[in-house]
């Protein structure tokens, strides 16, 4: 069974830096696109990066780029957001997916969720 967990988020300071882990079992993640997406109070879920399992080719929301950076542990079986000079507006819950083959920014594409993880950037 494909189960996905994230972890790392928490409370930091605007300008401060986290790194989320989605952390996969019952698949290899190889074979599969992997997305991070992130949903505030009151607005859509909104695709924020993703990263093909082959190739490991990434993209990037235009409100995210230069600051955060995906990578992926194949031998960990873990994607990692790594997130910088972290905004108030950044503050969400933060959830992985996980498709079969290549990875898109379209929430509607995923099949499979993590459980999400609380961001919040405050002073």
């Amino acid at each position: 069974q494909l189960h996905l967990v994230e972890s790392g988020g928490g409370l930091v300071q605007p300008g401060g830096s986290l790194r989320l882990s989605c952390a996969a079992s019952g698949f290899t993640l190889a074979s599969y696109g992997i997305g991070w997406f992130r949903q505030a109070p009151g607005k859509e879920r909104e695709g924020v990066s993703c990263i093909n399992g082959r190739g490991g080719s990434t993209n990037y929301a235009d409100s995210v780029k230069g600051r955060f950076t995906i990578s992926r542990d194949n031998a960990k079986n873990t994607v990692y957001l790594q997130m910088n000079s972290l905004k108030p507006e950044d503050t969400a819950v933060y959830y992985c997916a996980a498709r079969f083959g290549t990875a898109t920014m379209l929430k509607t594409s995923y099949e499979n969720w993590g459980q999400g993880t609380q961001v919040t950037v405050s002073s």
